[in-house]
This record gives C-alpha cells, sequence and structure tokens, in this order.
C-alpha cells in the first residue's frame, strides 16, 4: 500500500526485455531486495540493486495495462516506497494496481497552479467525483472537475516541482487508479449475480446518504 506522496523522481535508465532498471537515491534507504515501490503508480517489486538504482521485473500484463511500456531512457518517473505503520497518509489510500490508462488533454495555466485536463474511459470515470481522490502516475491529487470524456485536477507549485507531472504534455499517457473506498463501496452495494447469495449488510444507500456520503 501506498499514499500517492511521491518521495522522489527517478530517471529510468533502460526498460525491455521484462526489466526496467530506474536511477534513484531517497527510496532506496531501507529498501531490500523484495519491497515494493511504486514507479509511476505502479507497484513493482526490486529484485536487484544497480549503481545509483535499482532493478524491477515489469510483467507483460504490467506493460498491457499501463503507461510504463512507453517510457525511454531518460524519462523521470515518481517513486514512493511502500507504507510502514509509522508512516503519515498524507494523501490517500493507494494499492498501486491501476485501473486504467487515461490521455493528457491539456495543461492550462492558473494563477500559481496548472489545471491538467485528462480523457478517460468511462468505466474509470464512473469512479472519479469532484473533490474526490484520484492517483495520477502515483500522486495523489483532489478531482477538481469531471464531465463525460475526463475530468481535471489542479497541479500546485510543489506537486510541479516534487513530481514528474510537470514534464507531460498533451498526448501523453498517465497511469490512473481510482479511490479504493469508492469501488469497494459499489461492491458493497451490488445486487448479488445470478446462484450467489447476498451476505447480510448494514450498508445501504440510504444509510450512507444518512452520513453524508451522496
Amino acid at each position: 500500500m501506498f499514499t500517492g506522496i511521491v518521495e522522489e523522481i527517478g530517471r529510468v535508465r533502460s526498460v525491455g526485455n521484462g526489466r526496467i532498471e530506474i536511477l534513484a537515491e531517497t527510496v532506496l534507504g531501507g529498501t531490500e531486495i523484495g519491497d515494493s515501490i511504486a514507479v509511476n503508480g505502479v507497484c513493482l517489486t526490486v529484485t536487484a540493486f544497480t549503481r545509483g538504482g535499482f532493478t524491477a521485473d515489469v510483467m507483460p500484463v504490467t506493460l498491457a495495462h499501463s503507461s510504463l511500456g512507453g517510457l525511454r531512457a531518460g524519462d523521470g518517473v515518481n517513486l514512493e516506497r511502500a507504507l510502514t505503520l509509522s508512516s503519515r497518509l498524507g494523501g490517500h489510500i493507494v494499492s498501486g494496481h491501476i485501473d486504467g490508462v487515461g490521455r493528457v488533454k491539456s495543461i492550462e495555466a492558473k494563477a500559481n497552479a496548472r489545471i491538467l485536463c485528462v480523457e478517460a474511459a468511462p468505466a474509470i470515470l464512473r469512479y472519479i467525483v469532484p473533490r474526490g481522490s484520484v492517483a495520477i502516475d502515483g500522486v495523489s491529487l483532489t478531482v477538481a472537475e469531471v464531465d463525460g470524456k475526463g475530468f481535471s485536477v489542479s497541479l500546485i507549485p510543489h506537486t510541479r516541482q516534487a513530481t514528474a507531472l510537470d514534464e507531460k504534455r498533451a498526448g501523453a499517457p498517465v497511469n490512473i487508479e481510482n479511490d479504493v473506498i469508492g469501488k469497494y463501496v459499489e461492491r458493497l452495494l451490488q445486487t448479488p449475480a445470478k446462484g450467489e447469495e447476498a451476505a447480510p449488510s448494514e450498508l445501504t444507500a440510504e444509510f450512507l446518504q444518512k452520513y453524508g456520503f451522496e
């Protein structure tokens, strides 16, 4: 599990043949072989350390369902080590399992911020709500607006400086992970499929509305 608070911007040294090698410093501290590091929001397992970085295996399914396959040497990537019990949850709960790949539609300056607009599939947009949480390339962000084709977030100066999102341009692919809480709530409220027996639960739409979840 992660928080979506990026610890550093790493640089891709190489990618291919089922492996990715990344130059990094901060995330190497206390990290051991077998530990998890989120790379642009994708949970990867450290398999080896290299001079000034680390290597991780990347499975074909990961390349097919994320933007990692399009990375090139020199590209910046957002890095975060897995949560510990003493970590502060400064962002939101992020699993490192990508729900899909969106595409940057536009980036517009607004005062001291940048408004990042992302196009996404309906399967992703169903979980996007205004002022809700979303992880873009592993960065915990608050949704500003949503429409039928995409959504927007605001990048404050700190986010632009501390993450690789400021390197994105229109048309660039980005990994999107929806708020896991929303997905679990939907699952609990679903009507059981044919042959399934509904588990007793006090979690209903009326209950959620009563306590401010609309």
